[in-house]
């Protein structure tokens, strides 16, 4: 099933419109999520809406935003005089200006979305705006209305569509200074910065999404595992940490070293996975295929036919089946 669109609209540069879709990039419904439940009879918690006076639970229309200016005191503001609040980006994708990429802080950086032609129209104008921009080696800064906000919104070429960013206002960006008056002003010496040049080098590579791991959601996979199996789950020790430096250009050599005795290994290493067929990383969520056993809880459904004899990582599922949240 197609991921839902987060929003539709218009996408505008001057007079030239075509009608677009507004897609999340990104998802977390992959990850493994937890239910509350109660200890004493295994059954899910549920949350209600009550007046925090009367303590009695209020149905859904009759619920009303209100702006708090004194203790008890609200200012309610009606869902269609929200509604009358509606701007123009809450339709159209208006783009204000172009901007070099470098120009934007990454501490502005919200999430990214993929921003598509909607039907069987206005593809011809949707490549016209997007050649353009990529023709200008810039980013393209509109404005759109999602969850009733008006967000910043970052325009880049990504292969055949457009890859749009949300982006923070000024006055949601923290300054700096608050946190960082107080480091102190060291002088480091060109030995110390020699060194750590080093081993920057033996660490340098290029960046390969794929290669990185969720330990702790492994972790979570297992500890499910070993409890769906009934075997009993033991806690690891903790990491041992560093301690403190006594000695800053000792712990530089000692660190150097260490890079180049593990650099043999990790090239050893690369050659064979070189020599063979990668693994295909199958994405979407991984399914808990069996229930957590437990005496006087309700058990949770079964997906398989047969419980395996020992703990395996569970399946994914494909992240097309996944509606996006």
């Amino acid at each position: 099933m197609a991921p839902r669109a987060n929003w539709k609209g218009f996408l505008r540069l001057s007079l030239v419109t075509c009608p677009v879709a507004l897609y999340p990039a990104t998802s977390d419904t992959e990850k493994v999520s937890f239910n509350q439940i109660n200890r004493k009879t295994g059954h899910r918690i549920k949350y209600a809406k009550v007046d925090a006076d009367t303590g009695e639970e209020v149905a859904n229309e009759d619920i009303m935003k209100g702006y708090k200016i004194d203790t008890d005191t609200y200012i309610e503001v009606s869902k269609d005089e929200l509604d009358d609040l509606a701007l123009e980006s809450t339709r159209t994708i208006e783009i204000d200006e172009f901007v070099p990429r470098t120009d934007i802080d990454s501490r502005y950086v919200i999430r990214p979305y993929y921003l598509v032609p909607d039907g069987k129209v206005g593809h011809d104008a949707f490549a016209v705006i997007r050649e353009t921009i990529r023709s200008m080696d810039k980013v393209a800064i509109g404005r759109v209305v999602l969850t009733n906000r008006e967000h910043i919104i970052a325009l880049e070429p990504l292969d055949n569509g457009l890859m749009g960013t949300l982006l923070r206002y000024p006055y949601e960006v923290r300054s700096e200074k608050e946190y960082f008056d107080d480091i102190q002003d060291v002088k480091i010496t060109k030995d110390m910065l020699d060194l750590a040049k080093h081993i920057v080098e033996q660490k340098s590579g290029s960046f390969e999404p794929e290669q990185f791991e969720d330990r702790y959601e492994q972790a979570l996979i297992d500890l499910i595992n070993q409890k769906r199996n009934g075997l009993k789950t033991t806690a690891k020790a903790a990491p041992k940490s560093g301690g403190n430096v006594i000695n800053l250009m000792d712990a530089l050599k000692r660190s150097l070293a260490n890079e180049k005795q593990a650099a043999p290994a990790v090239a050893k290493e690369n050659g064979k996975a070189k020599g063979k067929k990668p693994r295909k990383a199958a994405a979407g969520q991984r399914e808990m295929l069996l229930p957590i056993s437990g005496s006087g809880k309700r058990a949770a459904k079964e997906t398989v036919k047969e419980p395996p004899k020992k703990a395996e990582k569970p399946v994914r599922t494909s992240a097309r089946t996944k509606k996006a949240s």
